[in-house]
């Protein structure tokens, strides 16, 4: 594993989101129940940022834009594009169904540090 520190500790605090550039790409850190994640800042769909997506009950991250949700410690599709039949079913076409990248997270040193190799 190559390593990267990416924050400290103290800048995420609970219930925080943080986009970071790492090399050419854009994490979204999150800290969810003192927990840290680190996806992909954009959904696999249509590439759209993740930001200000809620966390459900079961852990997933949901898209703000078109609602699918992805497992924050897998990036598994838990729903996708669960709109109203007719517009669901055309924005579930524009892309097929795609896990979100998430990438291992250790706290160490007093710093978030992430691998950008996927899990």
């Amino acid at each position: 594993m190559s390593w990267t520190k990416v924050l400290a500790v103290e800048a995420l605090s609970p219930g925080a989101r943080q986009v970071v550039k790492v090399g050419n790409q854009s994490i979204l850190l999150l800290n969810h129940e003192n927990q840290f994640y680190a996806v992909n800042s954009s959904c696999p769909h249509l590439n759209l940022p993740l930001k200000k997506g809620k966390i459900n009950e079961a852990g997933a991250i949901v898209c703000p834009f078109h609602r699918s949700a992805y497992d924050l410690r897998t990036g598994e599709v838990q729903n996708w594009c669960p709109w109203p039949p007719g517009v669901g079913k055309v924005l579930s076409l524009v892309s097929q169904e795609k896990t979100l990248p998430v990438f291992p997270v250790r706290v160490a040193e007093g710093s978030i540090w992430i691998d950008l190799q996927e899990k």
